[in-house]
């Protein structure tokens, strides 16, 4: 007689979770993008679901991908900025997987600061952000300073592989902008590395599995080997979306007159010093061009993990997620990076693509949230969250529904307080919880609202390049005051939920979640 353990293992998915590092959501050639090709990521959305109109739910790594492992918005997960704890009582993916039978893996990195309540004062997890999410198996860790890729490349004759001077092109000087090639070939970047170790995990697993790679590319510094380094042109790629200068851009808002200053070119081009106001048009330009070849270059390793799941057999039993946790400006309003208000820094893409499901190559237009993600896997698994949840379950749209009654509008929120140091809060003259901003975007307006400082308006049908602010044009005060109530009624309905839906009565708690 079959093991009835052995018939559930049976009936459940694997599980792969990919994320690729500051992905930009129209980045792909499946969405109609003027010159990037990615044939890795079309062939899954060929067999499954591409979701047009997803965003990021915060900025930058940790409160992004906080958002994707606990499907709440950051006004509930309060993971303010790279380096807030995450609140130890929250359910994420992890943890349900594990409830759900697996052991979930990880591959990458997750960017998770952990809760100092509890732990001794000396502990070393305490000195970084780059935790693991709990609940994760850490298979193959690979954080920001990448040094066990660095051994690696050591291991295949790479002897001067011994810091992040590697990513400087051959030939070029540290700091310059150049598409020449690093000394690492195509099978020997982060993304290859990486993707071998799963493949190679893959092969040892016996029972349904939960995986999650993430990948730190096409996050700079903007490098890439051969033959991505010059597959794009300078002069290749949609316009733009920018002021004809960078002061008319800086001067539009006081945000941007204080955080565009302050970006520094050693965040994008190894070695390089001095803000980026140094660079020109034809600079961003080419930055972009190898910040789409590093989209090819993950984008094909994508291609080798699709096809190793299929010679493992294990294809038609996993279901896939590929998303991002950010996207990045890339040279749109004169900067680079992720933060602040503009769809550059949020719209990120989104694939799902279950074998379960008869529907293929479905592509939504609704608007949906990296918030999303958790709810999608807990119905799918059949779990439930022990907390309240943000987002809402992607499941109906996967399986060929049209997702009756889904939100309308896209929503995200961005914190620029400086606990550390407090550069905002003097700047400003505010208290840190003063220093942060909320978007609701919909298809035709989006307002941006700032706690302390002045909001922005934009008419996106008029005006898609968020180049002109009328939050205070008298003509469009009927408008303003609309997306201010909505935005104010979406927070209201989003506040913490997790036991306002039990009510205890004489015969005991009753609780009801209306998803």
């Amino acid at each position: 007689m079959q093991n009835p353990t052995s018939i559930e293992n049976a009936r459940r998915p694997n599980i792969l979770l990919i994320t690729a590092d500051q992905w930009r959501g129209d980045s792909l050639s499946a969405v109609g993008h003027a010159c990037v090709k990615t044939p890795g990521v079309d062939a899954l959305a060929q067999e499954g679901t591409l979701f047009r109109r997803h965003y990021a739910g915060a900025a930058p790594c940790s409160p992004a991908r906080a958002t994707l492992y606990t499907g709440l918005y950051q006004m509930n997960h309060r993971v303010c900025r790279n380096g807030s704890p995450l609140d130890a009582r929250f359910d994420n993916l992890a943890l349900a997987a594990r409830r759900a039978g697996y052991d979930p893996t990880l591959l990458g990195y997750t960017d998770t600061a952990p809760d100092p309540r509890g732990m001794d004062a000396g502990d070393p997890h305490l000195t970084t952000y780059e935790g693991v999410l709990p609940g994760f198996t850490a298979r193959q860790l690979l954080p920001e300073h990448e040094k066990q890729w660095l051994s690696w490349l050591r291991s295949r004759g790479h002897a001067h592989a011994v810091s992040r001077d590697i990513h400087i092109p051959v030939g070029a000087e540290a700091g310059e902008i150049s598409n020449a090639a690093p000394a690492y070939s195509r099978d020997e970047t982060q993304t290859a590395f990486l993707a071998g170790e799963f493949i190679r995990w893959v092969g040892e697993q016996d029972r349904p599995w939960f995986a999650h790679v993430s990948f730190l590319r096409p996050h700079p510094p903007f490098s890439v080997p051969e033959p991505f380094n010059r597959m794009f042109k300078p002069d290749e790629g949609p316009a733009f979306a920018r002021d004809a200068n960078r002061d008319a851009e800086q001067n539009s808002h006081p945000y941007l007159a204080y955080e565009m200053p302050r970006s520094g070119k050693g965040n994008f081009i190894y070695g390089a010093t001095g803000p980026l106001s140094g660079w020109n048009a034809e600079d961003f330009a080419a930055i972009r061009a190898i910040y789409y070849g590093m989209i090819s270059e993950v984008d094909a390793q994508l291609g080798r993990i699709w096809q190793a799941l299929k010679d493992a057999g294990a294809w038609d039993d996993t279901l896939i997620v590929f998303t991002s946790d950010h996207a990045e400006m890339a040279g749109d309003h004169w900067m680079l990076g992720k933060g602040g208000f503009f769809d550059g820094s949020y719209h990120i893409p989104l694939v799902i693509r279950d074998p379960a499901s008869s529907a293929a190559g479905r592509v939504v237009d609704k608007f949906t949230s990296a918030a999303d993600i958790f709810p999608t896997l807990c119905q799918r698994l059949g779990i439930d969250a022990k907390n309240g949840l943000d987002g809402q379950s992607l499941m109906p749209f996967v399986r060929g529904g049209s997702g009756q009654g889904w939100r309308d509008a896209a929503f995200w929120e961005f914190d620029f307080r400086d606990i550390a140091h407090g550069e905002a809060e003097r700047h400003f003259g505010l208290r840190s919880n003063q220093c942060n901003l909320a978007v609701i975007r919909d298809g035709r307006f989006k307002y941006v609202h700032f706690t302390a400082l002045p909001p922005l308006l934009f008419d996106l049908l008029n005006d898609p390049m968020e180049l002109d602010n009328v939050a205070a044009d008298p003509a469009y005060a009927a408008i303003r005051l609309d997306y201010a109530e909505k935005l104010l009624s979406l927070r209201a309905r989003h506040l913490d939920q997790t036991l306002a839906y039990t009510e205890l009565t004489e015969r005991g708690p009753v609780t009801h979640r209306p998803w």
